[in-house]
């Protein structure tokens, strides 16, 4: 069974940066893409962030130019750098990995981001 375990949450002020960790329990390049969502209280989770395996990136529009993913294949891991945080990023942010054929979908337990005025 594959985890996904994120961390690198707190509470920052807003201007801010905070990087994001997700490490896999098995090979990143298992998966055909791995990315990040978010959910704030009382919303729906929505996507942020996307890298495949192949390396094309996408950006959810409203924290692109503030956000960047990267991997690091070697670590099994995949990082959400955010810089100029605001109020609005406040949200639980969940690591997701999939594979398409078959589909197959997991997620982390959620990292808490809070960014306070």
């Amino acid at each position: 069974q594959v985890q996904l375990v994120e961390s690198g949450g707190g509470l920052v002020e807003a201007g801010g940066s905070l990087r994001l960790s997700c490490v896999a329990s098995g090979s990143i390049n298992s998966f055909n893409a791995m990315g990040w969502y978010r959910q704030a209280p009382g919303q729906q989770r929505e996507f942020v962030a996307r890298i495949t395996r192949n390396g094309n990136i996408d950006y959810e529009g409203s924290v692109r130019g503030r956000v960047a993913i990267s991997r690091d294949s070697a670590k099994n891991t995949v990082y959400l750098q955010m810089d100029n945080l605001t109020p609005e990023d406040t949200a639980v942010y969940y690591c997701n990995a999939y594979n398409s054929i078959p589909w197959t979908e997991y997620w982390g337990q959620g990292t808490q981001v809070t960014v306070s005025p």
